[in-house]
């Protein structure tokens, strides 16, 4: 059964587009190392009335917005796999250089996941 990673991310909306370059830099490593897919969302209809919003989770100051993003693997065999090799990449080792990210990576939520539903 197909793995995921999913991601949660605050970030300001001044810096969307710096975000943008570097996430298709990180999707192109992740995809040459054998990642399935890899999806960047960015928030639209943040104000829901139903359960707890992203933009409450996320503790999101003026001017930021959410990131949703997920990566799907075969297995989490794969995915540890991959990620390994992602992380020893040196095209990402570049993009984590110096105050390069355009986020405030501790408040970034982050977790594994099996695939419950596949329709």
């Amino acid at each position: 059964m197909r793995y995921v990673d999913g991601y949660l991310l605050p970030v300001p909306k001044k810096n969307l587009q710096r975000y943008r370059r570097m996430a298709q830099k990180a999707g192109k490593v992740w995809r040459d190392h054998g990642a399935l897919e890899y999806r960047e969302c960015v928030g639209d209809d943040l104000k829901v009335k139903m359960g707890m919003p992203f933009s409450r989770t996320l503790r999101l100051k003026p001017r930021e917005t959410v990131v949703f993003s997920w990566i799907v693997f075969k297995s989490r065999a794969h995915r540890d796999s991959v990620n390994a090799k992602v992380m020893k990449d040196p095209r990402m080792a570049k993009m984590m250089e110096g105050d390069s990210m355009p986020f405030d990576v501790k408040r970034m939520a982050y977790g594994g996941f099996e695939v419950l539903v596949d329709v």
